[in-house]
């Protein structure tokens, strides 16, 4: 049990559960594992390392290669990269030139030449009719024989793995920190949560979950040991239904609900009883998902169960057979008769609700009687909103002061994005201002006094993670909307896809865009070499996997923006290839090695989400010269099939422009609130010999044991209650 939930703990927290066994004089086989490890960009810290050389070798060669595997996947090193062109980024040919040479190809091969020459006299060749096109002509090892060993140089990365608790604990650590977590969580993250809660069930539990989605997956745990589930509305019902169903607890897509056993129907019936009992006016939350109820309803069988009637009214109201008036249905009334003021007051009996309606009512509202009557029904209630719901609203005010007639960019809990022109009315200053005002004072009185505050200045412009959906999984991975500096000559991308069933093509493509967001250039497949830099050629089927990569010369960009992208043109998508991912790495210019060096990347993130054109994140040249990464974690709709750069240009521009002119919460925001004794920005040299609350992008070595550690893995923590 302990070894197969180490990964997690790894991948989650970036320490080692503290490794046990016989001891012995482990030190050299120590020092071999922090050799593999730095090969693969990430090494031991003093501690782990001390604590391994006491270990027999046994030992550490075990824990070494259980953790070897789990960071080689994190960073996209399990898997082996191979090129079309085996010596880029040199040798790279002329698009038009290649092209021809497939085609010469073509003619001389006797199967082959009937059916181009067909096409020739038609004067349209289909390049994946060609033999020698989109198919690798040579061997991993062939390519790797073209290549010299990786010069190393002081930029690459180095993620340090810190020594932990014995294992129990920090699997018990995690547990909490996730399932407690006040943000939803990422799809990753919650499919670990599931596995341990399994492990977890028995032992110490959450003094809250906030989340929904976590409470189902609890409850699923729960449920399958034998213990009752913690209920509170009917939708939390018809969410470990949708668990038990291995369906999706978020309640985005419909799940097609199994046959349930005699017990497990039982139980979420009398669940349901329970709930109504208990508050009949929850049965107004049924409206919201009706059909799934419906769907539901037919495996349930609550006319079969007499003694638990309340249950049955859940069912009725789904069908439209019992009337249950929701609360929204109360706040419409209201507004459609204009009545702010008494809108605002029904509100206050639901904060959250409020918060969210604040821009809508004071749109709406005829003169200042009723925008007074808003903000101080908001400030009545402000100190019973959460402090996630809080920040999203501060947000959401704070990019409101900009004029109307701009652009609006929507973004769904999938990552699906779209634009649309803002036709919103303003909100006027002063009660824009009077709220900012009001949820700063009382963000501030949340946050714990931080004592020495010690912060990486590279984190300050990371955004807060107000939701686990807005980070992709992978390593080096920051929230949507956060800015991290790239420092290096060549900036390379590369992409990876395994198809599952069917052949399936994905193309690695960046758009280069001026000031403006119009086109410089772009690099592709159908574009093989500009200034900038060159594209390792197209791959057009991955039944054993296939990387593609462009490699940039930062001082060549002509331009301000880089938009790297992978688009689908043919086969499966993102969420239904084996696997698929997307990073980069930096290196400097006199640094060779082959197209995948693990130590060079900086970011690798899991692609898995809706749409057919997926966009990771965008680089900015400042006036100054300096790159910097603006993350997105998007998916573009884009077309069934044929998604190419050159036709989805405008599009991925707009959006550009309306994620990049929004005003990020940051965590230069936050810890501007806090109330700290003493504030030091970390030059990476020497940490301070006291307690600490530490917020960076990586641990530092060496820090008093009683400090507060918060980097990327745990950064909602700084999100208050």
């Amino acid at each position: 049990m302990v070894h197969r939930l180490e990964p997690l703990v790894v991948r989650h927290t970036r320490r080692l559960p503290r490794p046990t066994g016989p001891a012995g004089q482990g030190d050299v086989a120590a020092r071999q594992f922090d050799a593999a490890l730095m090969s693969v960009g990430f090494k031991l810290s003093a501690d782990l390392l001390e604590r391994l050389s006491d270990l027999s070798e046994g030992t550490v060669v075990d824990t070494a290669v259980r953790t070897l595997g789990t960071v080689r996947e994190l960073v996209g090193d399990h898997v082996e990269h191979n090129v079309y062109f085996v010596d880029f980024p040199a040798n790279v040919p002329d698009t038009y030139d290649f092209w021809m040479h497939c085609i010469a190809g073509a003619l001389s091969d006797d199967e082959a030449r009937a059916g181009v020459l067909d096409q020739l006299g038609k004067g349209v060749v289909d390049l994946l009719t060609l033999p020698s096109y989109g198919r690798y002509q040579h061997t991993y090892a062939e390519m790797l024989g073209h290549h010299g060993e990786l010069i190393a140089a002081a930029g690459d990365r180095m993620t340090v793995l810190h020594l932990g608790a014995d294992a129990e604990t920090e699997v018990t650590e995690l547990y909490l920190a996730l399932a407690g977590s006040s943000t939803p969580l990422g799809d990753d993250a919650l499919r670990d949560l599931e596995v341990l809660a399994g492990a977890c069930v028995d032992g110490p539990q959450p003094e809250e979950i906030p989340v929904r989605e976590n409470l189902a997956v609890l409850n699923r745990a729960r449920l399958r040991a034998g213990s009752p589930p913690l209920l509170d509305t009917v939708t939390d019902v018809l969410r470990l239904a949708c668990a038990l169903s291995d369906g999706d607890v978020t309640l985005l897509e419909p799940t097609r609900f199994r046959g349930l056993s005699r017990p497990l129907r039982r139980a979420l019936l009398a669940g349901l009883d329970s709930v109504v009992a208990a508050a009949p006016a929850k049965l107004a939350d049924v409206h919201a998902h009706r059909e799934q109820f419906k769907r539901l309803g037919e495996r349930l069988h609550p006319h079969e169960h007499p003694q638990w009637p309340h249950a049955a009214d859940v069912f009725a109201v789904a069908r439209g057979e019992k009337e249950a008036r929701s609360f929204d249905s109360r706040v419409e009334e209201l507004l459609g008769r204009h009545d702010v003021t008494g809108a605002a007051k029904l509100l206050k009996s639901a904060p959250g609700k409020l918060f969210r309606s604040l821009d809508r009512l004071l749109r709406m509202a005829l003169d200042q009687e009723e925008r007074d009557a808003v903000r101080a029904a908001a400030e009545e209630v402000v100190a019973d909103v959460s402090g996630r719901v809080l920040l999203s609203v501060r947000e959401h005010l704070a990019n409101r002061a900009r004029d109307t007639g701009e652009t609006r960019v929507f973004v769904n809990r999938l990552g699906r994005a779209w634009v649309t022109e803002d036709e919103r009315p303003p909100v006027f200053p002063p009660e824009r201002e009077r709220l900012i005002a009001v949820l700063d004072a009382e963000l501030r009185r949340r946050l714990p006094a931080p004592g020495h505050l010690l912060i990486d200045p590279d984190v300050l412009d990371v955004a807060l993670p107000l939701s686990g959906r807005a980070t992709a999984a992978g390593l080096g991975m920051l929230p949507r909307g956060s800015v991290s500096p790239v420092e290096g000559e060549l900036l390379r991308f590369f992409t990876y896809w395994k198809q599952a069933d069917h052949r399936t093509d994905y193309d690695l493509s960046a758009l280069m865009l001026d000031a403006e967001y119009g086109t410089v250039c772009w690099l592709a497949y159908t574009n093989l070499k500009e200034l900038e830099g060159e594209h390792s050629g197209d791959i057009t089927e991955a039944p054993d996997g296939a990387s593609e990569f462009i490699d940039l010369r930062l001082g060549a960009v002509r331009g301000t923006f880089i938009v790297p992208q992978v688009n689908i043109f043919a086969g499966e998508g993102f969420d239904e290839v084996e696997e698929s991912f997307f990073g980069f790495m930096l290196r400097d210019a006199e640094q060779r090695g082959r197209p995948f060096e693990a130590r060079t990347v900086r970011m690798k993130s899991d692609l898995r989400g809706p749409g057919r054109v997926a966009l990771p994140l965008a680089f900015r040249r400042d006036t100054d010269g300096r790159w910097h990464a603006k993350w997105l974690h998007l998916y573009l709709k884009g077309s069934p099939a044929a998604n190419q750069v050159e036709g989805n240009r405008v599009t991925v521009a707009t959006l550009l422009r309306g994620i990049m002119e929004r005003e990020q919460l940051t965590v230069r925001y936050l810890t501007g609130l806090m109330d700290a004794t003493t504030t030091t920005l970390w030059d990476g040299g020497t940490v301070p010999e006291g307690p600490v609350t530490y917020i960076g992008l990586q641990r530092p070595d060496g820090l008093h044991p009683g400090s507060r550690i918060v980097v990327p893995e745990n950064l909602r923590d700084l999100i208050p209650e």
